[in-house]
């Protein structure tokens, strides 16, 4: 019988070889051969099926010691036991859920007004926007005076729709206002009673209209939608609205820091612990999407708002927006030396994209570097 290394059973399986010894000793997945001498792994092609049960059971967040019990049952007693686990989740989320409510109505009683304060910071930005390897480009940004987004849009024959509507959606705030008079106003975020995490949570609404409005005319509107962050610099505070896998990171003293959450399913294991960081880079479904801007009412994705941040910046620091075509495909410590360079922020970008580019570029990426200055 033909045997695969543990290197190639852990490539093909999606896990890793150090899931595969773990599941070893745990007697979850043993090799079918160990070389007395070496003691090297060694698997039969025909445990696939049940590495690859392990895996998708591991993405749902099934406790070790439950798949062990699901992968050794009949096929039909296994899928009841997937039901019955996942029936208990949903009933745990949900007494969470209101628990959740109780908290926030009770902090929402202590909530105050905040009060835009600080010295005003001035931003020098660049971009690079790369169609990669891609037939179409369904990435989008805008980079304004104080305004920085970046889209990753998915849609029917490489569709730019999605990633356009959601900027397009955000760049309405940066407009002056126009009045009655004929003359123009700040935007409603710069004055006195603005509240710009509001201005950020209706322009997250109205993407969501947008594209709700244009999968109305599309056959199948069900894999159709974009990721979202965006950046808002308001005196020195920095706002932030984000759903999906895009990512913003702040830059200073030299070290790299993200300050968004990836929106997918993978993310949420490893926060939990159910999920190792080795297990996801190699993992089948690390690119699963669980919060997105889609249409509403299509499902498959959470409809749930964006999450909303500040952070208080300086002179001095730097603020990065990145789409997963560059955070996916560049190591994580290459990209960190690449975000913290010195260089104007055009200089930056471009090592960044050039980086990329060097890397195969597989994908659309696009990305907005802000510099800050007194």
């Amino acid at each position: 019988m033909e045997h695969l290394s543990i290197g190639e059973f852990a490539r093909t399986s999606g896990l890793t070889p150090k899931a595969l010894r773990l599941y070893d000793e745990l007697d979850l997945l043993r090799p079918d051969r160990v070389d007395p001498l070496t003691g090297y792994r060694w698997y039969a092609p025909a445990q696939l099926d049940r590495a690859r049960l392990v895996a998708r059971l591991r993405l749902i967040g099934m406790p070790l010691a439950r798949i062990r019990a699901v992968a050794s049952a009949p096929a039909g007693v296994a899928a009841d036991q997937v039901r019955a686990y996942w029936r208990q989740v949903e009933a745990d989320t949900a007494s969470r859920r209101d628990i959740v409510a109780s908290v926030v109505e009770h902090l929402r009683t202590k909530e105050t007004i905040m009060q835009i304060s600080g010295p005003t910071l001035t931003a020098r930005s660049a971009w690079r926007l790369g169609q990669g390897a891609r037939a179409a480009q369904q990435d989008a940004l805008y980079a304004g005076g104080s305004l920085f987004v970046v889209a990753d849009g998915f849609g029917p024959h490489g569709s730019p729709v999605p990633a356009g509507l959601a900027v397009d959606a955000f760049a309405a705030m940066d407009a002056p206002v126009g009045t009655t008079t004929g003359t123009t106003v700040d935007a409603p975020w710069t004055t006195a009673d603005g509240d710009p995490a509001a201005a950020l949570l209706a322009a997250t609404a109205e993407a969501s209209r947008a594209i709700t409005a244009e999968a109305a005319t599309l056959p199948d509107p069900h894999h159709f939608g974009t990721t979202v962050t965006a950046a808002l610099l308001v005196g020195s505070t920095l706002f932030s609205a984000h759903v999906g896998d895009s990512r913003l990171w702040l830059v200073r003293d030299g070290r790299a820091e993200r300050l968004t959450r990836d929106h997918t399913v993978v993310a949420a294991l490893i926060e939990e612990g159910r999920l190792t960081e080795d297990e996801a880079r190699s993992h089948e479904d690390r690119n699963l999407l669980n919060q997105a801007l889609v249409p509403v009412g299509t499902g498959g994705h959470s409809d749930a708002g964006p999450d909303l941040a500040t952070t208080e910046v300086r002179a001095g620091d730097r603020f990065v927006l990145t789409g997963d075509g560059v955070h996916a495909v560049l190591a994580a410590d290459h990209l960190a030396a690449l975000l913290t360079r010195e260089g104007d922020p055009d200089a930056v970008g471009q090592e960044i994209a050039d980086a990329v580019e060097a890397a195969g570029a597989p994908d659309n990426y696009a990305l907005v570097v802000v510099d800050l200055d007194a």
